[in-house]
């Protein structure tokens, strides 16, 4: 029988980013909605328990519309976990949010399709909050924590989520563009409102690394491509790990923030 293992913090790693910290305990956990991406390893940092989670799997075996968003962030509920770190690689809509740019997102659009993405199907009916679907204490050490290492950053941003695992057309591109969001991504939904139903804290670290499609009149940015995502992620990991490192040891050990306090009123009997 395995020992129960616990963690205090949850990072879902990115493409790229497969690895986080020296691994003192491993779980190949198995939830009531399936398996995780793959084994999660927990590691310490300052004296927190840190669990990690390559959310398409170590070798990227998993594509966007098919990871079992559920099981992820269940099991990292039912290691204890209260705040997650999402750091995701991520496309720029907007000129001025360059490659190698973080963006630390307060927003999301959803714009996928068929995911399963609640814990509640009933027999009660249950309605969280999304108005501010990011942590705002978490984001705020995240910001403070990048100002602190001299990392460029957005202090906010939208990230519209597609279903991928295509990039867009230019004609989706430019619509986004022309709502004025800053960030695309294929997985940031439904991990936020999942880990929100739980009542776990949530922050994205969206690394740009390439502009979706090509921006409109200007010729000289090129459409994304699979290599230059993977080509600038690799580039930027010390960054992020940095990051992590700084903003991670400054959770609260006690939260009174919107994220602990989600299912309060939710439920509809």
């Amino acid at each position: 029988m395995q020992k129960k293992l616990k963690a205090d913090v949850g990072v879902f790693g990115g493409s790229g980013f497969y690895n986080f910290l020296n691994v003192i305990d491993e779980a190949d956990m198995d939830t009531i909605y399936g398996k995780p991406s793959d084994r999660i390893v927990i590691g310490e940092l300052e004296g927190l328990k840190v669990a990690f989670l390559p959310r398409h799997g170590k070798k990227h075996s998993i594509p966007p519309h098919k990871i079992n968003y559920r099981a992820n962030v269940y099991a990292m509920k039912e290691l204890g976990v209260k705040q997650i770190f999402s750091p995701c690689a991520a496309g720029s809509l907007q000129a001025e949010v360059i490659p190698g740019d973080f963006v630390i997102c307060d927003q999301f659009v959803d714009r996928t399709n068929a995911r399963i993405d609640t814990f509640y199907d009933g027999p009660h009916t249950t309605h969280i909050s999304t108005a501010e679907p990011y942590c705002p204490v978490l984001r705020n050490i995240v910001q403070k924590s990048a100002e602190e290492l001299g990392i460029k950053y957005h202090k906010k941003g939208t990230v519209v989520i597609i279903q991928g695992p295509r990039f867009s057309t230019k004609a989706e591109s430019r619509w986004y563009s022309s709502q004025g969001w800053e960030v695309i991504n294929m997985t940031q939904y439904p991990e936020v409102v999942l880990a929100r139903e739980l009542e776990i804290c949530f922050v994205n670290i969206s690394l740009i690394t390439d502009y979706d499609a090509g921006l409109e009149g200007n010729s000289n940015i090129k459409p994304v491509s699979s290599n230059d995502v993977v080509k600038i992620f690799n580039q930027n990991n010390e960054k992020l790990r940095n990051l992590l490192f700084k903003a991670i040891p400054k959770v609260p050990k006690k939260r009174k923030c919107i994220c602990s306090q989600a299912l309060e009123g939710a439920a509809i009997s």
